[in-house]
């Protein structure tokens, strides 16, 4: 019944390459010809199998390992784990699914596998069939007669085979040319394989009396007996088991391809967090991976490696993509013969895909009936529990968007950048190019303020008068069980400006070695620029200096007496036409300085030319230039675009970046992390400046505080 079954699935699915060349996945056929709602269903069931396929496989082949070497046994938990870092690493460094390395131990393992078969069929039929060695039987229980319920139970686990079927159909585009018809090929290739193993496994398991272990592979007790103890039987028994392993590990790394591409996917569309799109270094999905990881390892540990314990978890997930795979494929067929396909052409494709459909739901409905008590019920509620997490973050994403855009027009009249604040907190390098740059966006027309701190204040303010230039430095008191943070910010709203005048804080930074763990122990600046995120119209500059720089300058300037800039180059980066985007170009304008640039690093997962074509019928006063990044790297063209500023002496680049801030803190998280990002990356960059301007978003406020329409 289950080679039945899965000779149903090869054909549907074939169908399914032939109507999806571009790779048609049960979320892209469900969605697209069913609804969304089932789009998600099958994407949720999706996630949980691959997560699932990792754990199982990972599990299945550590046991393969410890059925030929009993003495690793009691190390098998550890062992899963340990295999499952390797695959985490590897492909966090860009292990991608190469034919000529992973294609050996896949033909090794067919070889050893069909060479066990045909060896053990043919001693069988010649010589008799030899016995089985079972240590540790497990515990099976006794029954006069087997039962409708004992043979659906046996019919629910044995469905595990069909896992990983859907692969082909979903890497489509890997093939070479033509892609559809190699695919469909490579399908029916693996089906008459799989089949083929499945029954002379299961034939010879039968026919040797090969029972459960808690020990040995059921497979390890048939490589056993087909080839005996002799010099060439161990090498046969070991080649097999070895191979064994390789395999379901590969079969592991699928799901790492597999997951990742997906959560993406879904992301894309708006139903899952945006980081989950975010492309390592090495052009991996790389959140996707390590979600992946952590929740298989989760399960091995609860699991304790067993895969007996995780095949009742493993089909319920695959079998509901695939019915919902096919039944979209159904409504594809119909929609073709409306639109004029032949009844002849199209008849025979539909009826593969209603009986692919059927018989896929009804697996379902016999692993639910047959498993619910022994772990299905985990994946029954997990899978509604996902798409309505998918439905809550979508409803979030469109909140957000509608948020994002009230048609924001440009001051007609600039009054400058409005009242600035340098944080005063010692006096150094960074102290003294952050007075410059005050000095710069504000004509001299700045405050300098102090906070008071045990031990320091008598050295800061001598230092302050030869440094200042005639500026004065004020040092605000703090409130009993006030902290220097609360007490800047308290200072800032008493500050007197217009409603449409930003107010700039600029925070000197001084370090010692370019160091993120010498960042992050700045408690002061950390928190202060933390929270002044949430401050309507206030911009935070970051302003550091490394004592030691890390990469060599033209001139460089003396720790003690830094060079005023001769020219302020101030590039905004663009990702898009929304509010938050255009406030901060609206920002970097009224800093009145002759070198503003608007700059869009091209990642290729978006529409340049209609970005391009907005950007003109906004009327922005800046053309937009857009930076070509074929890796799909942000950092590298940036770089090379500051780098090629602050090579000239004297020359100082501010990086201007708009950033949507969300008020609801466990909102934040589902948001991209790319300024958190950018401000990693340019933070130990030399004579680079580092300006936020944060757009606040209150989803329930009607109205957003941060507008500035021209009246």
């Amino acid at each position: 019944a289950i080679a039945v079954l899965m000779a149903i699935v090869v054909s549907s699915y074939r169908q399914t390459i032939t109507a999806y060349p571009g790779g048609g996945g049960a979320y892209v056929v469900a969605r697209e010809n069913i609804g969304t709602l089932a789009g998600l269903i099958a994407a949720a069931s999706l996630l949980v199998d691959y997560v699932l396929t990792v754990a199982v496989s990972i599990a299945a082949g550590a046991f393969a390992i410890t059925s030929a070497a009993k003495g690793l046994s009691p190390y098998l938990l550890e062992m899963s784990l340990g295999f499952l870092v390797l695959l985490l690493v590897a492909n966090l460094r860009g292990l991608r699914e190469s034919g000529s390395a992973f294609a050996l131990p896949t033909y090794l393992f067919i070889a050893a596998l069909t060479l066990t078969v045909v060896f053990g069929v043919a001693r069988g039929l010649i010589a008799g069939w030899p016995h089985a060695e079972v240590p540790n039987p497990a515990q099976t229980g006794t029954a006069t007669g087997v039962g409708l319920m004992v043979l659906l139970r046996s019919f629910a686990s044995g469905c595990s085979a069909l896992t990983g079927v859907e692969a082909i159909a979903n890497g489509v585009p890997a093939f070479r040319k033509p892609q559809a018809r190699n695919a469909a090929s490579t399908m029916t290739i693996m089906g008459v394989i799989a089949i083929s193993f499945f029954l002379g496994v299961s034939l010879l398991a039968w026919k040797m009396d090969a029972r459960p272990s808690g020990s040995v592979s059921v497979l390890a007790q048939v490589a056993r007996g087909v080839f005996g103890h002799g010099t060439v039987g161990e090498i046969g028994f070991w080649t097999v088991q070895i191979t064994t392993f390789a395999v379901l590990v590969l079969a592991a790394n699928t799901a790492f391809q597999g997951f990742p591409r997906l959560s993406a996917m879904i992301a894309q569309d708006g139903f899952a967090p945006r980081q989950l799109q975010n492309l390592g270094d090495r052009l991996v999905y790389s959140n996707g991976i390590v979600l992946l990881s952590v929740l298989a390892g989760v399960l091995l540990v609860v699991f304790d490696a067993q895969v007996d314990s995780l095949i009742h978890l493993y089909l319920l997930g695959v079998f509901t993509a695939f019915t919902l795979s096919q039944a979209g494929m159904v409504r594809v067929w119909r929609r073709r013969l409306g639109a004029g396909a032949t009844r002849r052409e199209v008849l025979p494709r539909m009826a593969i895909n209603a009986v692919g459909a059927a018989a896929t739901g009804i697996v379902a409905v016999i692993v639910i009936a047959t498993k619910f008590t022994e772990g299905a019920w985990m994946v029954t509620v997990a899978v509604p529990l996902i798409v309505g997490h998918f439905l809550l973050v979508g409803r979030h994403y469109d909140r957000v968007r509608d948020r994002r855009s009230f048609d924001y027009t440009f001051n007609g009249i600039r009054p400058g950048a409005g009242p600035v604040v340098l944080f005063v907190e010692e006096i150094n390098a960074a102290t003294m190019e952050s007075i410059d740059y005050a000095n710069a966006i504000s004509n001299g027309q700045f405050e300098a303020i102090h906070l008071p701190k045990p031990g320091t204040d008598w050295h800061v303010f001598r230092e302050w008068q030869t440094a200042s230039a005639g500026h004065q430095l004020t040092q605000l008191h703090l409130a009993r069980g006030e902290d220097q943070a609360s007490g800047l910010i308290n200072h800032l709203r008493g500050i007197k400006r217009g409603p449409n005048d930003f107010l700039t804080v600029i925070i000197p930074e001084e370090f010692q070695k370019a160091s993120l763990l010498a960042a992050l122990r700045k408690g002061t600046s950390l928190r202060l620029k933390t929270r002044l995120l949430a401050e309507p119209g206030v911009v935070i500059t970051d302003i550091p200096n490394v004592s030691t720089p890390a990469r060599d300058i033209s001139s460089p300037a003396t720790d003690s007496q830094p060079s005023p800039p001769s020219k302020i180059e101030i590039l905004v980066l663009i990702a898009d036409t929304s509010d938050p985007t255009l406030r901060a170009l609206d920002y970097a304008l009224d800093l009145r300085q002759p070198n503003v640039r608007a700059i869009h690093i091209a990642l290729g997962d978006d529409d340049t030319q209609d970005l391009l074509n907005r950007w003109e019928k906004l009327g922005v006063p800046v053309p937009l230039e857009v930076l070509p990044s074929p890796y799909r790297d942000l950092g590298g063209p940036l770089l090379r675009e500051i780098h090629a500023i602050t090579n000239t002496p004297g020359a100082i680049c501010n990086i201007v970046i708009p950033e949507a801030i969300l008020l609801k803190r466990r909102h934040r998280l589902l948001h991209n992390q790319r300024a958190l990002y950018l401000k990693r990356l340019l933070l130990f960059e030399d004579r680079a400046i580092l300006t936020s301007v944060p757009y606040q978003l209150d989803l329930n406020s009607p109205n957003t505080p941060n507008s500035r329409h021209a009246e």
